[in-house]
């Protein structure tokens, strides 16, 4: 694939943990990306100094120049911030939302042009080449644009191409998932502590734990369920822990925590 030149409109965690990801790996050149905010230069300027990025001085320059423009702003700034766009979008350049909740056709309604757009759902896992993608297209989208649109998110992870009325559901489960994990290991963090260790050695044992955890998940073929039977042991520590768990009806409550993380993406795709 020909490395085509980006634009970012918006430079918070989720542009900036994509275009981490692409550079470190080395998979893209920061000359190649551009970046452009509403009004936060300063924010242009840390990451320009940070991974060599351009920054835009308008939306106009920050358009024209792209091959690839990723919209990456708040939910709630996305109107404003799409709809300054379509004075300058040229009808062959390829839109990419990662915008949480906002469909490809109210992209294309706000941008009043026909351009192909796609929806991609990464996480922050992005940052160090480790995401979860999955990738939706819109009406205009050709078979072409989203080869370009996975072979640049598989630089950051993996993509799992999804129909679009999957998307909230990814949001709530994927998009979001990290946070859930991080949620875990603070609490983990948090008992060891309590218990004595240190904060490093807790650290330690937490994450390489997870990530033991994770590769099991991806590498066998045994499931979730039976996975965690052959760590529970009856009368033993784990199945003491669990319990505990159990208690506090700790399972339900992450079925409801992604449910609700899914209805809230369903009410972000409705602000026009």
């Amino acid at each position: 694939m020909k490395k085509e030149k980006i634009t970012f409109i918006g430079a918070g965690a989720m542009a900036e943990a994509i275009m981490e990801g692409v550079i470190k790996t080395n998979k893209w050149q920061a000359n190649l990306i551009t970046i452009k905010n509403r009004s936060n230069s300063g924010r242009l300027k840390e990451l320009q100094t940070k991974y060599g990025v351009i920054p835009a001085p308008t939306i106009k320059k920050a358009v024209s120049d792209a091959e690839i423009i990723i919209l990456a702003v708040k939910p709630k700034d996305a109107s404003q911030a799409v709809k300054s766009l379509e004075p300058f979008i040229q009808k062959e350049q390829l839109i990419i939302s990662v915008m949480a909740g906002i469909s490809t056709g109210t992209i294309t309604e706000w941008t009043n042009n026909e351009n192909p757009v796609l929806r991609a759902m990464p996480n922050t896992s992005a940052s160090i080449g480790y995401s979860a993608t999955a990738l939706s297209k819109g009406i205009s989208a050709s078979d072409v644009h989203v080869q370009k649109a996975v072979e640049l998110f598989e630089t950051i992870g993996t993509v799992t191409l999804v129909p679009e009325d999957k998307l909230h559901i990814v949001t709530g489960l994927s998009g979001s998932g990290p946070a859930y994990i991080y949620y875990i290991a603070e609490a983990m963090q948090k008992a060891a502590e309590e218990l004595s260790l240190s904060h490093e050695e807790a650290k330690t044992l937490i994450s390489q734990t997870l990530l033991g955890a994770s590769l099991m998940l991806k590498n066998t073929s045994e499931s979730p369920i039976e996975l965690r039977k052959k760590v529970t042991s009856p009368g033993g520590t784990t199945e003491a822990g669990i319990g505990k768990l159990d208690q506090y009806q700790v399972h339900d409550a992450f079925i409801a925590c992604i449910k609700k993380a899914v209805r809230r993406s369903e009410e972000l795709g409705n602000i026009k």
